[in-house]
């Protein structure tokens, strides 16, 4: 499965107000659902606060599932943006290339 496959998928369970329209209820419905990455966050400090800094099996796998709403989240927002999953993949490894190259991956700014 690409990304877009992905995208095109989560559609079939994007049921809040505005889904698939654009509009800013939609964006700010799914922009909050990025949140999921401190619930990644959350797991990852119990791996070093309760597992001692090993990733157990059950901690993987409840990692692995925040990941994947996140994911959501993130396809879900790209479409409210009329934009692809595929195209924003791409633009981010661009842009990734172009600071290796020039030296400033470890910089920081948005703009560097």
């Amino acid at each position: 499965m690409d990304f877009n496959d992905y995208q095109d998928a989560t559609e079939a369970t994007a049921i809040y107000p505005g889904a698939g329209e654009g509009t800013l209820a939609a964006l700010a419905y799914v922009g909050l659902g990025l949140g999921e990455a401190g619930e990644i966050q959350g797991k990852l400090k119990k791996v070093i606060r309760d597992d001692a800094g090993e990733v157990t099996e059950d901690r993987r796998a409840a990692i692995i599932e925040e990941l994947g709403d996140l994911l959501w989240y993130v396809a879900r927002t790209a479409a409210e943006l009329n934009t692809s999953l595929n195209y924003v993949a791409s633009v981010n490894l661009e842009k990734l290339g172009d600071r290796k190259e020039r030296g400033v991956l470890q910089g920081s700014g948005d703009n560097r």
